[in-house]
């Protein structure tokens, strides 16, 4: 899997002074998309950026607080994307609800460290779950399911629908992240699955809406 650095220190996880903070979530970004976040040490991070085991605890408490940092900056980074991806595709809601799911699987494809640590602990989740940033995050989704439903005359569940398209698109990025989807082989589109299923997800609602 390619892992695309830096992203937030413009050098490679090195230390450079007064930069360690932001090079050590480099480093925890690389580990993660390498292992899982469940998968590195604290020290493990300290050795890749070239300190030692010591110096991260200037800004982490711990292993957990650092995931927890690159987590929060992960759903930042994701809410910017996605809501550029909406804005291109306005004013056509299902235009913009189109790009926002490719925007999501891009994401997920480049940023594998990042979308890790934003959905692959339990415990990590729980910890930012009352963050107004990752709240917010999902709230674009929610307003993105009602522009597309007002489309169709329906004023009423769209905070459902956005669950049922959060939910289809975590599991079409994270097939994708390990291999069972490809863009390479007829069929296996991330993307063209997502649309696909997007559209039957939004036509049922619809149906239900009205008593279909």
């Amino acid at each position: 899997m390619q892992i695309k650095r830096p992203f937030f220190c413009g050098e490679r996880a090195t230390y450079h002074h007064g930069s360690l903070k932001d090079a050590l979530i480099d480093a925890a970004r690389e580990l993660v998309a390498e292992r899982g976040p469940a998968g590195f040490t604290l020290a493990e991070a300290a050795k890749r950026v070239g300190v030692t085991g010591a110096a991260p605890y200037r800004h982490f408490a711990d292993r957990d607080a650092l995931l927890r940092e690159l987590a929060l900056r992960g759903f930042a980074r994701f809410g910017t994307v996605l809501q550029a991806a909406w804005q291109s595709g306005a004013p056509d809601a299902t235009t913009a609800m189109r790009r926002m799911g490719r925007a999501y699987q891009a994401f997920s494809r480049d940023e594998p460290g990042l979308y890790s640590a934003m959905f692959g602990s339990a415990g990590t989740h729980a910890s930012i779950g009352g963050a107004d940033i990752a709240t917010r995050t999902f709230e674009m989704l929610v307003t993105a399911s009602a522009a597309v439903l007002a489309q169709h005359g329906i004023s009423i569940g769209a905070r459902a629908v956005a669950y049922e398209i959060w939910a289809l698109s975590h599991g079409v990025a994270m097939l994708g992240l390990t291999g069972f989807l490809s863009t390479q082989h007829a069929g296996h589109d991330p993307g063209e699955i997502l649309d696909s299923a997007t559209a039957s997800l939004i036509e049922m609602a619809i149906r239900r809406a009205k008593g279909g």
